[in-house]
Protein backbone atom coordinates (compact mmCIF):
# COMPACT_ATOMS: atom_id res chain seq x y z
CA UNK A 1 0.00 0.00 0.00
CA UNK A 2 2.79 2.16 1.07
CA UNK A 3 4.24 1.93 -2.53
CA UNK A 4 1.37 2.53 -4.40
CA UNK A 5 0.52 5.48 -2.52
CA UNK A 6 4.51 6.79 -3.26
CA UNK A 7 3.33 6.11 -6.88
CA UNK A 8 0.37 7.52 -7.09
CA UNK A 9 2.14 11.12 -5.55
CA UNK A 10 4.98 11.39 -7.86
CA UNK A 11 2.22 10.61 -10.85
CA UNK A 12 0.37 13.48 -9.25
CA UNK A 13 3.16 15.53 -9.41
CA UNK A 14 3.78 14.73 -12.90
CA UNK A 15 0.47 15.90 -13.79
CA UNK A 16 0.61 19.15 -11.87
CA UNK A 17 3.82 19.72 -13.60
CA UNK A 18 2.50 19.71 -17.06
CA UNK A 19 -0.07 22.58 -15.80
CA UNK A 20 2.16 24.37 -13.55
CA UNK A 21 1.10 27.17 -11.92
CA UNK A 22 1.57 29.16 -9.26
CA UNK A 23 0.07 32.00 -6.69
CA UNK A 24 1.55 35.57 -6.65
CA UNK A 25 1.83 37.01 -3.48
CA UNK A 26 3.57 39.70 -2.05
CA UNK A 27 5.28 39.65 0.80
CA UNK A 28 5.47 41.76 4.42
CA UNK A 29 8.27 43.96 2.49
CA UNK A 30 5.87 44.38 -0.37
CA UNK A 31 7.90 42.05 -2.93
CA UNK A 32 6.82 39.68 -4.89
CA UNK A 33 6.34 35.77 -3.63
CA UNK A 34 5.53 32.69 -5.45
CA UNK A 35 3.20 30.19 -3.87
CA UNK A 36 2.94 27.12 -5.59
CA UNK A 37 4.53 24.79 -8.51
CA UNK A 38 7.34 27.00 -9.91
CA UNK A 39 10.44 26.16 -12.67
CA UNK A 40 13.26 27.16 -13.31
CA UNK A 41 12.74 29.70 -16.04
CA UNK A 42 10.37 31.05 -13.41
CA UNK A 43 13.11 32.37 -10.92
CA UNK A 44 15.44 32.89 -13.54
CA UNK A 45 13.80 35.02 -16.08
CA UNK A 46 11.06 37.02 -13.54
CA UNK A 47 12.38 40.36 -12.69
CA UNK A 48 11.61 40.13 -9.15
CA UNK A 49 13.96 36.84 -9.23
CA UNK A 50 16.60 37.59 -11.58
CA UNK A 51 19.10 39.75 -9.45
CA UNK A 52 19.66 36.93 -7.09
CA UNK A 53 19.38 33.92 -9.32
CA UNK A 54 22.47 35.47 -11.36
CA UNK A 55 24.34 36.79 -8.55
CA UNK A 56 24.21 33.53 -6.37
CA UNK A 57 25.84 31.74 -9.72
CA UNK A 58 28.60 33.82 -9.85
CA UNK A 59 32.03 31.56 -8.85
CA UNK A 60 29.92 28.57 -8.05
CA UNK A 61 31.61 25.10 -9.48
CA UNK A 62 29.23 22.24 -8.18
CA UNK A 63 30.93 19.52 -6.50
CA UNK A 64 32.70 16.81 -9.20
CA UNK A 65 31.13 13.67 -7.27
CA UNK A 66 27.40 15.07 -7.50
CA UNK A 67 28.02 15.48 -10.81
CA UNK A 68 29.11 12.41 -11.50
CA UNK A 69 26.45 10.59 -9.04
CA UNK A 70 23.67 12.37 -11.04
CA UNK A 71 25.13 11.77 -14.38
CA UNK A 72 25.22 7.75 -13.61
CA UNK A 73 21.65 7.90 -11.65
CA UNK A 74 19.32 10.00 -14.18
CA UNK A 75 16.46 7.90 -13.28
CA UNK A 76 16.01 9.59 -9.90
CA UNK A 77 12.79 12.40 -9.46
CA UNK A 78 13.54 15.60 -6.96
CA UNK A 79 10.82 17.06 -5.47
CA UNK A 80 12.44 20.24 -4.31
CA UNK A 81 10.64 23.00 -2.11
CA UNK A 82 11.83 26.49 -1.66
CA UNK A 83 11.11 29.76 -0.63
CA UNK A 84 11.20 33.14 -3.45
CA UNK A 85 11.44 35.04 0.22
CA UNK A 86 14.41 32.79 1.80
CA UNK A 87 17.74 33.64 1.61
CA UNK A 88 18.85 29.98 2.18
CA UNK A 89 16.92 29.09 -1.02
CA UNK A 90 17.60 32.16 -3.03
CA UNK A 91 21.74 30.84 -2.11
CA UNK A 92 21.24 27.12 -3.06
CA UNK A 93 18.57 26.56 -5.76
CA UNK A 94 20.10 28.63 -8.50
CA UNK A 95 22.93 26.22 -7.72
CA UNK A 96 20.72 22.94 -7.52
CA UNK A 97 20.25 23.82 -11.08
CA UNK A 98 23.68 24.70 -11.96
CA UNK A 99 24.63 21.25 -10.71
CA UNK A 100 21.74 19.40 -12.98
CA UNK A 101 22.77 21.27 -15.83
CA UNK A 102 26.76 20.52 -15.62
CA UNK A 103 25.78 16.68 -15.12
CA UNK A 104 23.27 16.92 -17.78
CA UNK A 105 20.34 15.86 -15.56
CA UNK A 106 17.01 16.01 -17.04
CA UNK A 107 15.05 18.91 -15.60
CA UNK A 108 11.82 17.83 -16.47
CA UNK A 109 12.20 14.77 -13.33
CA UNK A 110 12.73 17.99 -10.88
CA UNK A 111 9.29 18.90 -9.45
CA UNK A 112 9.84 22.74 -7.39
CA UNK A 113 7.11 23.82 -5.46
CA UNK A 114 7.64 27.62 -3.64
CA UNK A 115 6.21 27.95 -0.34
CA UNK A 116 4.88 30.98 1.81
CA UNK A 117 6.74 32.21 5.08
CA UNK A 118 4.44 29.57 6.94
CA UNK A 119 6.15 26.77 4.89
CA UNK A 120 2.81 26.22 3.50
CA UNK A 121 2.33 25.69 -0.49
CA UNK A 122 -1.24 25.40 -2.47
CA UNK A 123 -2.63 21.56 -2.11
CA UNK A 124 -0.86 20.98 1.10
CA UNK A 125 2.08 19.30 -0.49
CA UNK A 126 4.77 21.01 1.87
CA UNK A 127 2.81 19.03 4.91
CA UNK A 128 2.64 16.20 3.14
CA UNK A 129 5.91 15.83 3.09
CA UNK A 130 6.25 17.31 6.62
CA UNK A 131 8.45 20.30 4.77
CA UNK A 132 9.71 22.69 8.22
CA UNK A 133 13.18 24.10 6.29
CA UNK A 134 13.27 25.81 3.07
CA UNK A 135 15.20 24.96 0.84
CA UNK A 136 14.13 20.66 1.31
CA UNK A 137 15.60 18.58 -1.43
CA UNK A 138 13.84 15.41 -1.96
CA UNK A 139 15.59 12.19 -3.47
CA UNK A 140 13.00 9.74 -5.10
CA UNK A 141 13.42 6.40 -6.12
CA UNK A 142 10.53 4.52 -7.71
CA UNK A 143 7.96 6.92 -6.41
CA UNK A 144 9.58 6.72 -2.75
CA UNK A 145 11.41 8.78 -0.82
CA UNK A 146 15.18 7.79 -0.54
CA UNK A 147 16.58 11.32 1.58
CA UNK A 148 16.42 14.78 1.55
CA UNK A 149 19.13 17.37 2.10
CA UNK A 150 17.84 20.07 3.85
CA UNK A 151 19.06 23.83 3.83
CA UNK A 152 22.85 23.47 3.67
CA UNK A 153 22.87 19.67 4.61
CA UNK A 154 24.63 18.19 7.18
CA UNK A 155 28.16 19.19 5.76
CA UNK A 156 27.07 22.48 5.16
CA UNK A 157 27.77 21.98 1.45
CA UNK A 158 23.98 20.71 -0.04
CA UNK A 159 25.48 19.49 -3.12
CA UNK A 160 28.31 17.19 -1.37
CA UNK A 161 25.99 16.06 1.06
CA UNK A 162 23.13 15.05 -2.05
CA UNK A 163 26.59 13.34 -4.02
CA UNK A 164 26.60 11.08 -0.67
CA UNK A 165 22.69 10.46 -0.88
CA UNK A 166 22.87 9.47 -4.05
CA UNK A 167 25.86 7.25 -3.97
CA UNK A 168 24.40 5.50 -0.83
CA UNK A 169 21.71 4.20 -3.01
CA UNK A 170 23.62 2.38 -5.46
Amino acid sequence: MKRKCSVLIVLIFAVLSLNAQHEILTDRNGKKMLKGMVSRSDLSEDSAFTAWYHRNLQGYMPDSLAIEALRKNKDLEFIVFMGTWCPDSQFIIPKFFRLLQEAEFPEEQVTMLATDRYKKTSARWAEAFAIRYVPTIIVMVNGKEAGRVVEYGASGKFDRDLAQLIASLN
